[in-house]
């Protein structure tokens, strides 16, 4: 089979309850909602997920726990995320093809198979719209701060060489934030310099120009703080085929932080997303 879709999503901490979102935040859930429908409808194999809230110091960690169960209270925000509880089949197969071949490429990629590992919001708060229903298993990965944006990109690759050549239909997200130089008060935007570096990222890539937004990346992601260095966008560039055509759906503020909803697939399935829920969009 092969990746099916992938997407950039938020994962900011007040839309992990949709009752509590704020109103400018609020076309993002309802765009993710409207995404939900439509990966059902692939009727995926698997999730692989990375998370810029799984910085790992040297390592390049796969999730490969067959069940993941737990109840999440966020460390970073206990008031906004306090007792939510998961519970999402994982691939064990697949998750330990991947790591061996990260190995064989000379990485530095270790499984992790443990009961007791807690999920982050960086998973939780995507998936809980994403995959509402908790049936399709799930692939963590996590992001590694001594990893430059050239050895992530490569890792990407290897896990996209994986994913193309299993027999089994998935869905890449890559769950983080733009410019994410926090200040507090969730209101608040990116200052006019970074938020003009994000527009100049946005419209390289909703012009297909995905070599000029790879390249901009380092710097962009210095002078804009880009969450976990950039590294999360450097995976998603890694899952981008030839042809596939990008989608934007929603975005908006959080703390200074700039969050995007952007859909990356071939035309029929980038299509069949957008007319179908069109009115998610507006």
């Amino acid at each position: 089979m092969t990746i099916e879709l992938s997407l950039l999503a938020p994962h900011v901490p007040s839309i992990c309850h949709e009752d509590q979102a704020p109103e400018f935040q609020k076309d993002m859930v309802a765009s993710m909602k409207g995404l939900a429908k439509k990966i059902a409808s692939i009727e995926p194999d698997v999730v692989v997920l990375v998370s810029c809230h799984w910085p790992s110091t040297f390592f390049h960690y796969v999730d490969c726990t067959p069940e993941h169960k737990g109840i999440l209270t966020a460390f970073e925000a206990p008031d906004l995320i306090k007792d939510v509880p998961y519970h999402y089949p994982g691939d064990s197969e697949l998750a330990n093809e991947l790591v061996k071949a990260g190995e064989d490429a000379g990485l530095q990629v270790q499984g992790v198979n443990d009961p007791y590992y807690i999920w982050d919001y960086g998973t939780v708060v995507p998936l809980r719209y994403l995959v509402p229903n908790e049936d399709i298993p799930v692939i963590n990965l996590s992001v590694t701060l001594a990893a430059s944006l050239e050895e992530t990109y490569k890792w990407g690759q290897e896990i996209a060489k994986v994913l193309r050549e299993s027999d089994k239909k998935v869905i890449f997200v890559s769950s983080g934030a733009l410019s994410h130089n926090l200040v507090r008060g969730r209101h608040n935007k990116p200052t006019v310099s970074e938020h003009a570096l994000d527009k100049e990222f946005i419209d390289f890539i909703i012009k297909k120009d995905y070599q000029s937004a790879y390249e901009m990346l380092p710097q962009y992601a210095r002078l804009a703080k880009v969450e976990s260095g950039g590294r999360h966008l450097a995976m998603l560039f890694s899952m981008i085929e030839d042809g596939w055509e990008p989608t934007y759906f929603a975005d908006g503020q959080s703390s200074g932080s700039w969050n995007a909803l952007i859909a990356f697939g071939a035309k029929e399935t980038v299509r069949f997303v957008t007319e179908a829920d069109v009115e998610f969009v507006k």
